[in-house]
């Protein structure tokens, strides 16, 4: 086992107050918290975002589409559970109603297509699978926990006229023109263990307490755990909230009995 690194790092449409335990240093507008993936899970990324702005609208190939673009070797699926949201946040995910190329290219340039998604009003314990090719868009006032491929591969659509680079060719081929499916989207009750996903790529549960003999038999693989209340402890290594750590299989962790946690396990 291994706790992994924490990285915080600063971004313009960061938040400077964090919900706990994250506390940014003094004058720094904290975006991303993310953990280094360990060599047993490579390829899976966990990390925390916070906005106080909204993010670029933007999508993410599939496999087979990132390889052919240029040799990356995965797109990118990834999933959202809200942790923290601010009156009136929102997710953009999906359009309102069904869209070609042309008429997306066009809405990316006159900036239309920012009111052509569907933004779902949002709160903790609110739970979205984003599969590859779903155009998103995280609003203002969000704090997200994403689980993902590990894949560095975003395509911009819109940014809000911020001078970034935007990826409109490489992003429209791939893009989904259609609303975004119902059951990829649900509330996860405060309390239980609960699947949040299982998907081609990862698997993922809340675990509420102490796992059972069924969980653990199904990861009973290498794994990471990302502690939400309370602490787990694996040999003498103590992992508290806002820490991330591989473990051989989740039946080598000690979980709080009131505590709670995430577990993801890779399946390709």
């Amino acid at each position: 086992m291994t706790g992994l690194p924490v990285k915080l790092v600063d971004k313009p449409w960061g938040m400077d107050v964090l919900p706990a335990p994250f506390a940014p240093a003094p004058g720094h507008r904290v975006g991303e918290i993310w953990f280094e993936p360990p060599p047993e899970v490579p390829s899976i990324l966990i990390k925390y975002i916070f906005t106080s702005e909204k993010l670029s609208v933007q999508v993410h190939p599939n496999d087979a589409q990132a390889l052919a673009a240029g040799g990356k070797t995965t797109g990118k699926d990834e999933c959202w559970l809200v942790i923290h949201a601010e009156p009136g946040a929102t997710l953009g995910v999906g359009f309102n109603q069904p869209i070609d190329h042309d008429a997306m290219r066009a809405a990316a340039l006159d900036g239309s297509i920012e009111h052509l998604l569907t933004w779902y009003p949002v709160r903790p314990g609110d739970f979205f699978y984003i599969p590859a090719g779903t155009v998103h868009a995280i609003g203002a006032g969000v704090g997200v926990i994403e689980i993902q491929q590990n894949a560095d591969i975003t395509y911009r659509l819109y940014d809000y006229g911020r001078p970034r680079e935007l990826h409109l060719h490489d992003g429209i081929a791939v893009a989904r023109g259609e609303p975004y499916a119902p059951a990829l989207h649900r509330h996860i009750p405060d309390a239980g263990t609960v699947e949040l996903a299982d998907g081609r790529y990862f698997q993922a549960h809340r675990i509420d307490g102490v796992p059972d003999a069924a969980l653990c038999a199904a990861y009973r693989c290498p794994v990471l755990l990302l502690p939400r209340e309370g602490t787990l402890r694996i040999g003498e290594t103590v992992i508290h909230p806002g820490e991330c750590a591989t473990s051989e299989s989740l039946d080598a962790a000690v979980f709080d009995e009131g505590g709670q946690a995430i577990v993801v396990r890779a399946k390709l």
